[in-house]
């Protein structure tokens, strides 16, 4: 039987495409098995008779067999890839080598399929926290109407921005410091726009209650702006209501309010006065409590308010009832009521009634004025009782530091200056006033410097028969 097989094997001999057509038949499926088996039995037969037959043929087809299958398998993972084409120019597929990816361009961004012309993904719009391409402008996104999310209220919908109710614990502490900012610049808008800001509900009566509390313990011009805040605020933020309620709240307080401001009731009356003129309050107002105060200082309060309210009709101006800040007043007005403080303290003497008046006017910038005036009504008036006065005054003021050093050397400037135009009214202006500076700095107003400058009339040669060629003093 061997000699049979080696007889026909050298009959037909086996080729290599033969054999890789039987190994490659339609039946993919049992392709290796075929192979193995053909060769096992073909060993087998060998080791039978104990004849080796020629391996060497089998084991190059086998080696072909093995080259195709990975062949195959290569084309079919690149067959995803496009085509390419042999040196012929005839397109051949699987030929293209599969591209690497190195470490070090794991974050590049281009395209590793082959494909494209090796610009961006997505035009640069890919990637971990990208939002789209450089330069693109996000438009309003429609609202879907197919979305089952969808809310037909919604499109009407308007939001707004909901501020909570003050509470009644930092009502004072967060308006407090808005009234006494006012105090400083006076602007009532301002005012306005930050109690605008505020969701004062109910306590809104209360604003008009805490300015005039803050008012009675400030200056006058203090309790003028006071006035005008409420009147600018009536309407825009306050009712009448408000504002009534508020006052009462004040007449039922007065009692607590004396023991801080003695003269509270008086100063509350003015308010309500005023309050009536500026017709943030009726005047069917004061009328209402008739008969009905227990209180001693409410009474007095409206009292108060009734007799200025009388006297308006007769032509009193309540609407500056206060006065106007030193800031705010004419510099003909300063002058003159400097002037009559002199002079009535002049009359009374009462050193302590002076400065007062003096603080009153709230012009510390301009107390070089009422200096100025008092060393003039000196170098005006007759006698010495003038001169002492006004020296011990203003040594009064120098000590209780309401004049200052820088004012009070501006005053003496001033009257060196326009002393000339003095002496023309006053001969003996010269002499006075260089008497004065010296009474002056012996009680320690002005400098040394500020004496040695103080100007005199210039001295006189007389040529007489027997002076020697003397300077005679000027005489008065």
């Amino acid at each position: 039987m061997a000699t049979d097989c080696e007889t026909w094997l050298n009959a037909n001999p086996v080729e290599a495409d033969d054999l890789s057509d039987s190994f490659l038949s339609g039946e993919e499926n049992g392709e290796n098995r075929t192979a193995s088996k053909g060769t096992k039995n073909n060993e087998k037969i060998n080791e039978i008779n104990g004849n080796l037959a020629p391996t060497s043929s089998l084991h190059e087809a086998r080696l072909k067999a093995k080259a195709k299958r990975r062949l195959r398998k290569t084309s079919s993972r690149d067959s995803g890839r496009g085509d390419s084409f042999s040196d012929n120019g005839d397109p051949s597929r699987g030929s293209a080598a599969p591209p690497t990816s190195p470490k070090s361009k794991l974050l590049d961004r281009k395209s590793r399929l082959g494909k494209g012309r090796g610009l961006p993904k997505k035009g640069g719009a890919g990637g971990k926290g990208v939002w789209g391409p450089p330069g693109e402008v996000y438009d309003l996104e429609e609202v879907d109407v197919k979305d089952p999310n969808y809310d037909e209220a919604q499109e009407s919908c308007v939001y707004e921005a909901l501020v909570p109710p003050l509470e009644e614990g930092d009502f004072e502490k967060t308006l407090t410091p808005i009234v006494q900012e006012y105090f400083e610049h006076g602007d009532t808008n301002e005012v306005a726009e930050l109690l605008g800001e505020l969701n004062l509900g109910p306590m809104r009566s209360g604003v008009p209650m805490l300015a005039v509390s803050l008012a009675l313990e400030a200056k006058a011009s203090h309790r003028e702006l006071t006035s005008r805040l409420l009147a600018d605020l009536c309407g825009p933020v306050l009712t009448r209501g408000d504002v009534e309620e508020s006052f009462d709240k004040l007449l039922r307080e007065l009692p607590d309010l004396v023991l801080d401001t003695p003269g509270a009731p008086q100063l509350v009356g003015q308010f309500i006065a005023r309050a009536v003129m500026d017709r943030i309050l009726s005047k069917s107002y004061i009328e209402g409590y008739k008969g009905k105060v227990d209180c001693e200082h409410a009474r007095a309060a409206l009292d108060r308010a009734v007799v200025l309210l009388r006297m308006s009709m007769g032509g009193l101006r309540i609407d500056n009832l206060w006065g106007a800040g030193g800031g705010q007043r004419p510099v003909t007005q300063l002058i003159k009521e400097m002037v009559l403080l002199l002079k009535e303290y002049l009359l009374s003497r009462d050193s302590q009634e002076a400065e007062r008046c003096l603080r009153e006017l709230e012009v510390p910038h301009f107390h070089h004025e009422f200096v100025y005036e008092a060393i003039v009504m000196v170098l005006e008036s007759k006698g010495e009782r003038t001169f002492k006065m006004v020296l011990q005054l203003l040594k009064f003021l120098w000590v209780s530091t309401v004049i200052t050093a820088d004012q009070m050397r501006r005053g003496y400037e001033r009257v060196y200056m326009d002393i000339a135009e003095i002496n023309i009214d006053v001969p003996r202006a010269y002499f006075i006033l260089e008497q004065f500076v010296d009474n002056s700095f012996s009680a320690g107003l002005i400098s040394e410097r500020l004496r040695d400058i103080c100007p005199s009339r210039g001295r006189k040669r007389f040529v007489s028969e027997g002076d020697g060629g003397r300077f005679k003093l000027e005489s008065y």
